[in-house]
């Protein structure tokens, strides 16, 4: 019984100390955006391991941890917003290959205030029947009561080959089902585009997304 008793506790640690050594490795590499939700997440499960914890010395071992991580957490903080009130603030996450668990919502929405209009998205490769899906998802989270868009600005690359049909009548059906929202699409070609890049506009300037 007592072995049942602590493996969720066993599991709480493992998750924690997983997610506080990938804030650190963010941490030493600059990626201070990634390592504070990192170090939150560790911190807020460290948590919980505490107070399932009864004996005493585990726990003042794991408060000592927690004040240690907390106070780095506390420093990348404020110098996060010390950033974005110089207006040098730029996030950007990595998602490595095959990675999950990341959502358009979570990626977007809190950027997707009253006062982003209009939303630019540059994306080469928006051809394919599961490239057109996952942009049209991406275009489902604008057309949400809370998003006041009512711009989107594509610029792709045509297709060349055979899938060239399917890529103009699919972002056809697109464009006329955001119509329906009040949401103008804009649709451009482009044969040098290569990166990805989406951009919100707000009404006093920029606001770099991704």
């Amino acid at each position: 019984m007592a072995a049942r008793g602590s493996a969720p506790q066993l599991d709480g640690a493992a998750a924690a100390s997983t997610l506080l050594k990938r804030a650190v490795e963010l941490d030493c590499t600059s990626r201070y955006q990634e390592a504070f939700v990192c170090y939150q997440e560790g911190i807020d499960i460290l948590l919980q391991v505490l107070r399932g914890t009864k004996d005493n010395a585990k726990k003042c071992h794991l408060r000592q941890k927690i004040s240690d991580y907390m106070d780095r957490a506390e420093d990348i903080k404020k110098f996060l917003e010390q950033e974005k009130e110089d207006g040098k603030y730029h996030k950007q996450i990595k998602i490595e290959e095959n990675a999950t668990g990341f959502s358009y919502e979570s990626l977007f929405q809190q950027y997707l205030n009253a006062a982003v209009t209009e939303v630019w998205i540059e994306d080469p490769y928006i051809r394919q029947t599961h490239q057109l899906y996952n942009f049209l998802r991406f275009c489902e989270m604008l057309v949400k009561p809370t998003s006041k868009v009512k711009t989107i600005h594509l610029l792709t690359s045509m297709d060349s080959g055979d899938g060239k049909t399917q890529q103009t009548s699919g972002l056809e059906e697109i464009r006329e089902s955001l119509s329906k929202h009040g949401i103008d699409l804009e649709i451009e070609f482009s044969s040098s585009i290569h990166d990805r890049e989406i951009r919100g506009v707000l009404h006093l300037g920029i606001v770099i997304l991704t």
